[in-house]
């Protein structure tokens, strides 16, 4: 009996042994050794650090685009900030140049002179704060820069589809349209 119960406690030993063996195979075979520990750091660290590259380089590009767009909108305000005084003037000029040419047809000199003079100060003034007329008379109709105001019988077929008559004169600022020509287009 005692040598059946000294191969039970051996055959319990070594089951013991290999349940824990296996056990402890089987636990460092779940946990990672140091060398994969350091090389998960190394690896996420660098996920890392990549990802907060590319927060920082959309940021920066986001930057960039609003400081352009800043920067545009600015100009834009610079160029058109008097566009509403220039156009409360247009009429002014439209009315000295119907008074020129009416007294072009008088006799009086020095009025003329003087109306003419006037006018080109103001112009002038106009000028260089970037108000240009548009050339209208003899173009082709183009409706982004002329307003027909009505449609006449060309007097020959090459004034066809082209402004023939201008009744208010056009004027861009900067290269804006802020008053369209109406025009008369031949048909």
């Amino acid at each position: 009996m005692n040598s059946n119960k000294k191969e039970e406690d051996v055959t319990s030993n070594e089951i013991e042994n290999n349940v824990f063996s296996d056990n402890s195979s089987d636990a460092s075979a779940n946990e990672p050794n140091s060398n994969e520990l350091i090389e998960n750091e190394e690896t996420n660290s660098t996920d890392s650090v990549q990802l907060e590259k590319e927060k920082y380089l959309r940021l920066y590009s986001e930057f960039e685009n609003f400081r352009r767009r800043t920067t545009k909108e600015r100009l834009d305000w610079m160029q058109s900030a008097s566009k509403e005084i220039i156009e409360s003037v247009l009429p002014v000029i439209d009315d000295m140049e119907r008074a020129l040419s009416a007294f072009e047809k008088t006799e009086s000199k020095s009025a003329s002179e003087g109306l003419e003079l006037i006018y080109k100060k103001l112009y002038g003034i106009l000028e260089k704060k970037g108000i240009k007329p548009m050339k209208s008379i003899g173009e082709i109709f183009d409706p982004e820069i002329h307003e027909a105001v009505t449609q006449f019988p060309a007097p020959s077929p090459d004034l066809k589809g082209k402004v023939i008559d201008e009744v208010e004169k056009g004027y861009m600022l900067h290269d804006k349209v802020i008053r369209f020509a109406k025009v008369v287009v031949g048909n």
